[in-house]
C-alpha cells in the first residue's frame, strides 16, 4: 500500500507547483519534501516530477496520481473525523423519524439489536409520517414513504428500501375473501373504511388506483391509521385497502387479498444526514433497515 503521508506531501507539491511552496505550506524544509517525494517515486516505481528550470512539473504519471490522490486523501480525512467523533462520544446517540407502520413492524427489532450491539448508545425514536418533519427536526435517520420522486432535503442523502403493493383487507365472510387476487374495480360497491384521512401519500396511491379503475370509493368510516381501520373491517363494517406492511398482523375475522388492475404501490425510503453518514451506529441502522425491508 502507498504511504498516505508521502502521498499527501506529493499532492501538496502538485497543488502549489513547487517543492519550496509545498514545504512552506506544510512547515517542512524543502529537503524533507524532496526526500518524501523521492521515496514515493521509489515506492510506485514511477517518475512523478521532472525539473523545469528552477522548478518542477508533474509527469503524465504524476498528474494521474495527483488526481487520484484527491479522493483517497478526502476519504482519509473523513475517516479521521469519524475517529474524532467516536473519541468525543458523538456516536453515543442516534435520533430517528419513522412513519407509523414501519415504527410498529420494523423498529422494535431494529432498536433491540442496536441496544444489544451499542449498549452505550441512546436511541431516540419519533413516529412521524411527514417528510417535511425531516428538515424541521433534523434526525440522523428518517424512514419515509414516497409516491413519485423523493423529496429533496438539504443535508441528507436518500435511498429506496422497498417498493410494496397494496392489498385489500376483507371480512372472512366477504364474497371475494377466498380469491387469490381481486381487481380494485370489484370493490366499487363495497363500503370502504378510510385509513388515512390526512390525505397522505399512502391514501393518494389508493385514490389514484380507484380513479384509474373508474370510480371513487364510498367511505363510511374515516380513521387516521391502519390498526383502527382493520378493527372496523373485523366487525364487518366495510373493507379497506392498504400497503402490505400494514396488513402484516390482521385481527381475527379478516383476511388480505392482493389488489390488481391497477396495483397501488408505495415506496419506502430512508434519509440519512450527511454529517452522520460515517457514524457506525447510523451505518448499522441502515443495514438493519435493509434487512427488515428484504424480510
Amino acid at each position: 500500500m502507498l504511504d498516505a503521508h508521502r502521498l499527501m506531501i506529493f499532492r501538496s507539491v502538485a497543488a502549489t507547483g513547487s517543492v519550496a511552496a509545498a514545504a512552506a505550506s506544510l512547515g517542512y524544509t524543502p529537503s524533507a519534501v524532496s526526500q518524501h517525494v523521492a521515496a514515493l517515486q521509489r515506492e510506485t516505481g514511477l517518475q512523478l516530477l521532472e525539473r523545469v528550470g528552477r522548478g518542477v512539473e508533474l509527469t503524465p504519471a504524476g498528474r494521474v496520481l495527483a488526481s487520484e490522490a484527491d479522493g483517497v486523501l478526502e476519504s482519509l480525512t473523513a475517516l479521521g473525523a469519524t475517529v474524532d467523533d467516536l473519541r468525543a462520544g458523538k456516536a453515543g446517540r442516534i435520533t430517528m423519524n419513522v412513519f407509523a407502520t414501519a415504527g410498529t413492524h420494523w423498529m422494535p427489532d431494529v432498536v433491540q439489536t442496536l441496544n444489544a450491539e451499542f449498549p452505550d448508545t441512546r436511541v431516540r425514536l419519533r413516529i412521524e409520517d411527514e417528510v417535511t418533519e425531516v428538515a424541521a427536526h433534523r434526525p440522523d435517520v428518517a424512514v419515509a414513504v414516497r409516491i413519485g420522486e423523493p423529496a429533496t432535503v438539504p443535508g441528507y442523502s436518500y435511498a429506496d428500501l422497498l417498493t410494496e403493493p397494496y392489498v385489500a383487507v376483507l371480512p372472512v365472510d366477504h364474497p371475494l375473501a377466498d380469491r387469490d387476487e381481486v381487481g380494485i374495480a370489484e370493490l366499487e360497491h363495497d363500503r370502504w373504511i378510510d385509513n388515512d384521512v390526512r390525505h397522505g401519500p399512502c391514501r393518494a396511491a389508493v385514490l389514484r388506483a380507484c380513479a384509474a379503475a373508474g370510480f371513487t370509493p364510498r367511505f363510511v368510516v374515516e380513521t387516521t391509521d391502519y390498526p383502527s381501520a382493520l378493527r372496523f373491517v373485523a366487525r364487518g363494517v366495510g373493507v379497506t385497502v392498504l400497503a402490505r406492511l400494514g396488513a402484516s398482523e390482521l385481527p381475527p375475522g379478516t383476511c388480505r387479498v392482493p389488489v390488481t388492475n391497477p396495483v397501488p404501490e408505495r415506496t419506502i425510503g430512508v434519509y440519512v444526514k450527511d454529517s452522520e453518514s460515517r457514524n457506525p451506529v447510523v451505518r448499522r441502522t441502515l443495514s438493519l433497515l435493509r434487512a427488515s425491508a428484504a424480510g
